[in-house]
Order: structure tokens, then C-alpha cells, then sequence
């Protein structure tokens, strides 16, 4: 049974009878074209036997039973690719849907591969297929079109068998825990707060010059404040370019910011243009020892292209023998950091990572196991003297 869900008398019933089930899958469709913050247009829900879209859009809907089934009732929540979707209920709730289940971070620990889309795991688990043709609709328009509604439901519809198969793989190869550490990140509230002084880290610097990166973060903290109110996106108000313009240049007054080249006069006009300037006046007023720096990459030796070489091909081992994607085991970066020093802070030297890959990555570099190839395939051997065994 499915359904368009418009009315409030009906959405407290569906929620009601939802907040019985052993899970429930969830999507939602929003646009964020022209403003900061995204604008929820659907939500989509669906229990082992009904699937519904709900009009969030709808004049006079109370959302309310909405919120509380997905904050506060039993079910599993099922998302696939989560992040978008938990920002907007954290922005209109302050809370993380609980308890929540990702069936791309779950892909990844089975083994599907880095970051799998849902429409690949529709077909590698279901043999289904999805009609993407309405993916980049106006979902803000009405009447929703039957193909919309058909699309939209695709979305969680096929979204269950994808978890029973993820679930019960978890369960068969004891990888709950390994799925825990991963949904951290996703189901901490911090996750999805903006602070703005913290925006400057999104802007690709031209410098790692800490006078330049103080005024960045001053003037970059400004926009995001003012994209904020005037709920509009970021390069709306200013475009990156003209931020790193800003910052290299550090104009003292409105006149010198309006000689900037990438800065239009219409930009910062009247207000904008006192309050830029006074953004650059204060970080430049800031003690040097507040100013910002970008983290510095440890200095590694010379010479570990061979072992780092080395550790990829066990690492690529260890994922095909585990079902598990490399990325969740170690990244290009935490293979350089292990070369250098048995001791590195990477992921690969704790919990599930260390047993599964790091401690045979110890091994490998002390010479206490080899790669060799038989049969066209990698294998490990122990060699003499290794304590292991």
C-alpha cells in the first residue's frame, strides 16, 4: 500500500502505525538552489507492508508525529547516504534520528565497495532497477506528477531488501561493532552544526601565511553569518574568490576594498562593504598567537615509496579476503603515516582496522611476513622466526 499524505489526521495515523515496525526506510527530497538553508519538500517513509510520501509542503500540515517517530519511536531509521538528510531534520528538530542505520557506510563494511550509490546496490542486491529520469525535478512545485510519486517511492521501497541482505550480512559475519565505529561520526548532533568561524576551512587557500588566514577566517565567518540571515547561499553574498582576494589584499577602508579586482562595487555596497572592512580591521587587531594555521603534514622520511607500495597491495589483500572496502581500512594518507612509524595516530593501528589489517601491516615491514604470488593470486607468508604463528 502506498500513498500522498497531505493531511495531518492522516500522517499521525501512518506514523502511529509505523512506530510498531522493526524499522522503517527514509528519503526526503528538498531543493537548496537559491537559499542557506535546504527547504524540505517530501518526506518519504516505508514499514515492511506500506510506503508513504508525505506533502511537507502541504498548507496546515503538523508535522509533529513526523518528528517524534523519527526521533523518538523504536524503529530502526534507514537511510542511504544519510548525511543530507539528518542535516534538515537536525536543522527543524536539533536532534538525530535514533537509532539509525546508513546502508552506504553498511555497503562499505560488507564490501561493496568506497561510497556505492544506491542505484548500484538496488541492482546488486535486489536485481531491481530505478528510473532516475525525475532525480533533478522541482519537488517544490505541485501537483506532484505520478511519475515524481513512483520516483520518489523507489527510493524507499527498495530501500528494505537492501536492508534485510546488509543487516543479515552483519549479523553472519559479526561486523556490528565494525558498523558502530563508522555511524559515530554521523550520529554525533556536532556533526551538523555550522560554526562560522570555522567556515574559512572549506575555502581551498592560496596561502598558508597566518596573517592572510586570519583575515579569511574573519571575513569568511562574516559571510556565513550573512548567508544565514538572509537565508541565501554562500556565494550569493560573496563568491570564494573574492574572500581570498580580501584576505590577500587586506583593504583598510571601503575604497580600497571597491579597487579589489574580483570585488564589484555592487557587492559591497553601503553596509556589506563597512562590515568587510571591519572584519578585516579586527582580525588584523587579533594577537598573532590567535591567528589560524593550516595542519601541517608530518615531515616523513625519504625513501618509503617502496614499503608504502608494499602495504597497499596487503591492504588491497586484507579487503578482498575481509569483504570490506579498502577506504574503510586505511587511506592513501594513513599508508604513508604507517611507513614512517609503528606508532602512527591512523585507524589502521585501532580496533577492528589493527586485527584485520594493521598488525600483519607491522609484520610486513619487519620483514616477519612476505606478499608472493602463487597461482596468479597474492598470498602472506610467515616467514622463519615469526612469533605469530
Amino acid at each position: 500500500m502506498s500513498t500522498v499524505i497531505t493531511e495531518s489526521g492522516a500522517l499521525a495515523t501512518l506514523c502511529d502505525r509505523l512506530s510498531s515496525a522493526d524499522f522503517i526506510t527514509v528519503d526526503t527530497e528538498f531543493l537548496r538552489d537559491s537559499t542557506y538553508y535546504a527547504k524540505l519538500c517530501l518526506v518519504q517513509l516505508a514499514g515492511p507492508d506500506e510506503a508513504a510520501v508525505i506533502d511537507t509542503l502541504a498548507p496546515g500540515i503538523d508535522l509533529t508525529p513526523l518528528y517524534a517517530l523519527l526521533n523518538d519511536a523504536p524503529p530502526v531509521k534507514v537511510f542511504h547516504s544519510a548525511r543530507q538528510d539528518i542535516e534538515i531534520i537536525v536543522a527543524l528538530t536539533g536532534r538525530v534520528p535514533q537509532p539509525l542505520f546508513d546502508t552506504q557506510i553498511a555497503a562499505m563494511v560488507c564490501g561493496f565497495g568506497d561510497s556505492v550509490g544506491y542505484e548500484k546496490l538496488v541492482s546488486a542486491l535486489t536485481d531491481g532497477r530505478i528510473d532516475k529520469t525525475s532525480r533533478f525535478t522541482d519537488w517544490s512545485r505541485r501537483p506532484l506528477t505520478d511519475k515524481q510519486i513512483a520516483y520518489a517511492l523507489a527510493d524507499v521501497t527498495w530501500l528494505r531488501p537492501i536492508y534485510d541482505t546488509l543487516e543479515r550480512t552483519l549479523v553472519e559475519r559479526g561486523r556490528h561493532g565494525w558498523l558502530d565505529e563508522e555511524m559515530a561520526i554521523l550520529t554525533d548532533p556536532a556533526t551538523y552544526r555550522t560554526d562560522p568561524d570555522e567556515a574559512w576551512r572549506r575555502i581551498r587557500a592560496r596561502s598558508g601565511d597566518r596573517k592572510f588566514l586570519a583575515v579569511l577566517r574573519a571575513v569568511a565567518a562574516w559571510r556565513e553569518r550573512e548567508a544565514q540571515a538572509r537565508d541565501v547561499p554562500r556565494a550569493r553574498v560573496l563568491k570564494d574568490d573574492s574572500l581570498l582576494e580580501i584576505a590577500a589584499r587586506q583593504p583598510k577602508s571601503v575604497e580600497d576594498l571597491n579597487r579589489l579586482r574580483g570585488v564589484h562595487q555592487g557587492m559591497v555596497r553601503g553596509r556589506v562593504g563597512e562590515d568587510l572592512v571591519a572584519a578585516v580591521r579586527t582580525a588584523l587587531a587579533s594577537p598573532p598567537d590567535d591567528w589560524p594555521h593550516l595542519p601541517r603534514r608530518p615531515d616523513l622520511p625519504k625513501g618509503l615509496g617502496p614499503t608504502v607500495d608494499l602495504l597497499r597491495v596487503l591492504l588491497k589483500l586484507k579487503a578482498e579476503i575481509h569483504h570490506v572496502a579498502p577506504k574503510m581500512i586505511a587511506s592513501g594518507d594513513d599508508l604513508d603515516l604507517l611507513a614512517a612509524d609503528d606508532r602512527a595516530d591512523v585507524p589502521a593501528l585501532h580496533g577492528w582496522r589493527r586485527d584485520v589489517f594493521g598488525e600483519d601491516a607491522l609484520r610486513l615491514k619487519h620483514g616477519e611476513i612476505a606478499l608472493s604470488v602463487h597461482d596468479g593470486e597474492i598470498r602472506l607468508t610467515r616467514l622463519p622466526g615469526d612469533g605469530s604463528a
